[in-house]
């Protein structure tokens, strides 16, 4: 064999050493950035805070939260951004309260036709995006303003001039579907737990963490499926490809069009799903629901790994921000710092987070 292919072959079979893999990773930032606040927390928080009950206190925001941010992250992935995602979370909620309350409606049938009502506004966010060339940026901060309106003047019309729609709790209790939806899951594991002396229980004898709060669970299963769908199936493949380069993607015979406008519905209905939990589990809806967090869920994202470039990113990085994320707005609380550091913290996460990210895909890419 000629000495150049014989090169040639080794350069195709070379193996990539473990850690230069690991440092190309995008959610590496993320997965670090929840071990320092870790011990930051081991070493100034009240040792109650990483207790059983203490844990699921961080992680019940942090998994609202991380539901959102894994959506605008697959988004973020495929070049596009949505900023009405936190509006629309007051606007499914409008619709779902006024579904099961107005109209009396069971939960088989208020769920699925609010995940549609929101599936339709993202695919017209999705449509205006790609016929009209204009940034989604500024698409979906129009939409931010419409569906806060909308969920304002809907709601003063459905319960005659207030901003607060309640007796959703009551609308739905007894309904075989709550469960899924609201309270804790897995009780009889965990009174057999407190039973048994494995965890803390009150003098009546119930434990003092009745069970796993149903939106961990859900924020699990959002996370799970969009790894799944990113790293293991042909979509996964064209949503990089599509925030990666267009143009590229397109020759390549990848429906780019397709894909952001199914992107775009798919971060609708993470808001939607984030709306139905809290709209059950508080028993209300009011029109500033979810107020901010279109900024917190792609600054998840961005913690996540992802570039605000797209092509780039990872559902288990913006997993591991939305985890910083509740750890950090829980935590102040364990401790005698002003909790409005909180602000001080997000900043300066954010801006590290892109200078991370932003080295990473310089050393990716090639590019001094």
């Amino acid at each position: 064999m000629p000495a150049d292919a014989a090169m040639a072959m080794d350069e195709r079979v070379k193996t990539e050493p473990f850690l230069a893999r690991l440092m190309k990773r995008p959610e590496l930032g993320a997965i670090g950035g929840v071990i320092l606040v870790t011990i930051f927390f081991l070493a100034t928080a009240d040792s109650s805070m990483f207790t059983l009950s203490g844990i699921m206190n961080f992680l019940t925001p942090a998994a609202q939260l991380g539901i959102l941010g894994i959506a605008a992250a697959m988004l973020m992935i495929g070049g596009e951004f949505d900023l009405s995602i936190g509006s629309m979370v007051a606007f499914a909620g409008m619709i779902f309260g006024v579904l099961t309350v107005n109209l009396g409606l069971p939960l088989i049938l208020s769920i699925p036709a609010t995940f549609v009502f929101a599936a339709l506004v993202g695919a017209v966010n999705g449509l205006i995006v790609i016929r009209s060339g204009l940034p989604s940026f500024i698409v979906t901060l129009a939409g931010l303003f419409i569906l806060r309106g909308a969920s304002l003047v809907g709601l003063k019309l459905f319960t005659g001039g207030s901003t607060q729609l309640r007796g959703v709790r009551e609308a739905v209790e007894g309904d075989m579907l709550t469960p899924l939806f609201s309270g804790d899951a897995f009780g009889f594991f965990f009174t057999w737990l407190a039973d048994i002396g494995l965890i803390e229980k009150f003098r009546s004898g119930t434990p003092k963490v009745p069970g796993i709060p149903v939106e961990i669970l859900w924020f699990v299963l959002v996370a799970l499926v969009a790894t799944y769908v990113l790293l293991r199936t042909a979509r996964g493949n064209w949503i990089f490809a599509a925030g990666g380069d267009r143009n590229a993607a397109s020759n390549s015979g990848v429906p780019v069009d397709k894909v952001k406008i199914a992107l775009f519905m798919a971060t609708a209905c993470a808001a939607a799903l984030v709306a139905i939990i809290t709209v059950i589990d508080s028993g209300s809806t009011d029109a500033r629901r979810g107020f901010m967090k279109e900024f917190e869920a792609i600054i998840t994202a961005v913690i996540g790994g992802c570039l605000l470039t797209g092509g780039y990113g990872s559902a288990i990085g913006a997993f591991f921000g939305a985890i910083i994320f509740g750890m950090v707005t829980i935590g102040l609380t364990y401790t005698s710092f002003d909790q409005d550091w909180f602000q001080v913290f997000l900043g300066g996460m954010l801006l590290i987070a892109v200078l991370f990210n932003n080295a990473i895909r310089k050393r990716v890419t090639g590019e001094r």
